[in-house]
């Protein structure tokens, strides 16, 4: 316990260490304070100098700054005067010589000018010479185009005709080709094309439907020729297959041709032959008569306009292999030694190949051939039609010629032009 005397009332008290620790700091906080306070007033006021001081050598910077630039403001406008007057006497003398050449041009002007209106007035008086000149030839030339345009019109529409002529004809000889015919189906078709050359080429020919299906399957027609003993010469067994038959399956050539060699075979039939639509862009089939020997013994797949050349083929080379036919049957019959007989018999059969062969080949050039016309003839007619358009477009130029269009762009003709009609001339 320490004891304390009260300054003010001079008592004397007791306090702990605590409450006299507490005492004495507060003692010292409050002194601390006083000393703040002061630092404080003090840095504040050394601010307020300091900025007044800055103020100050600003000031007598900026006007030390100001009367340095007025000095050298002065000095650039004494410069700028100077320069000034120099380049306005500069001007001056210029624009006098100026004027000196200007006066001097407008004399040579009005004597170019003088000069140019004579040569004008010349120019003038030939042009309109020149014109009345091309007046004519105009006329002439107008006349003679309109003579030349209505004489080719008229080759051109005879010509043009001819060629339309020319390529129905020839479309409708393709047409004739075709094997689709409306209102017919293949076999009355084929079974027709027969009929028609029965009385005349095939007198001992029979063509009749294959009703024969005991061994299961037939065929369409079979064909068989004699001779005037009674022997047979040829026989052929035909199958028709039309595309609008197998429009669902879409089937191949080939997917026949096993059924077809049997039915020959069961009928004792020489040649098979299948007359078929299938297959309608196969170049191979289109070509011709097309031989499938290959696959199955004398058998052939033609188009329907190959009905008729195909009897004719076979059966004309039947008839020659006839009388080989016989004169085998004398010599076997008299113990001859027939190498011979072989020998032209192979040669025949080479022969008959090599015809056959070339035969369809030059049908396949002459189908070629037709095609080609009708490209050549469409393309004359286009260039026929061209040159029809070329001569109208002619003509309008020549009807739209006019002194108008001469002279356009042309100020100074237009204007002598125009003086030359207001004038009656």
């Amino acid at each position: 316990m320490n004891e304390i005397i009260c300054p003010n009332c001079k008592k004397a008290f007791k306090i702990d260490e605590a409450g006299f620790a507490d005492i004495v700091k507060q003692v010292r906080d409050h002194q601390f304070q006083e000393e703040l306070q002061n630092i404080r007033n003090l840095a504040a006021k050394d601010k307020e100098n300091a900025v007044k001081l800055a103020e100050a050598h600003i000031r007598s910077a900026a006007q030390e700054h100001l009367a340095k630039k007025d000095k050298e403001l002065a000095e650039f406008k004494a410069k700028t005067a100077l320069e000034l007057n120099q380049q306005l006497n500069t001007k001056n003398t210029e624009i006098a010589q100026l004027r000196g050449a200007i006066n001097g041009f407008e004399v040579e002007k009005k004597l170019a000018i003088t000069e140019a209106v004579k040569n004008i007035e010349k120019d003038r008086d030939n042009l309109a010479n020149n014109l009345k000149t091309k007046d004519l030839e105009k006329q002439n030339l107008e006349s003679s185009l309109k003579q030349k345009f209505a004489t080719e019109l008229q080759s051109k529409d005879a010509i043009i005709k001819y060629k339309d002529d020319e390529i129905e004809r020839i479309k409708d000889m393709k047409m004739k080709l075709s094997t689709k015919m409306l209102g017919e189906t293949l076999e009355q078709h084929c079974e027709t094309e027969f009929n028609t050359l029965r009385a005349t080429a095939f007198q001992r020919a029979y063509f009749e439907k294959d009703t024969d299906s005991k061994s299961g399957s037939k065929g369409d027609y079979i064909f068989r020729e004699t001779d005037e003993a009674g022997n047979e010469i040829i026989s052929i067994m035909f199958e028709m297959k039309n595309e609008r038959d197998e429009t669902a399956t879409k089937k191949k050539n080939e997917d026949f041709f096993k059924e077809l060699d049997k039915d020959r075979n069961e009928k004792k039939c020489e040649y098979a032959v299948l007359v078929s639509l299938l297959e309608s862009e196969s170049e191979l089939y289109n070509a011709g008569i097309v031989d499938v020997s290959y696959k199955y013994k004398k058998m052939y797949v033609i188009r329907p306009q190959f009905f008729v050349p195909i009897i004719s083929l076979l059966r004309n080379a039947a008839m020659n292999a006839s009388q080989y036919k016989a004169e085998l049957a004398l010599v076997k019959s008299q113990n001859i030694d027939i190498t011979n007989f072989e020998e032209k018999l192979h040669k025949f059969k080479d022969g008959f190949a090599y015809n056959f062969d070339l035969a369809s080949r030059k049908f396949t050039d002459a189908i070629e051939g037709i095609d080609k016309t009708i490209k050549e003839l469409l393309k004359t007619k286009e260039a026929l039609l061209s040159s029809e358009n070329n001569l109208r477009l002619a003509n309008e130029k020549t009807q739209d010629l006019t002194i108008k269009k001469l002279t356009h762009n042309n100020p100074t003709m237009k204007a002598k032009f125009d003086e030359i009609s207001e004038n009656g001339g």
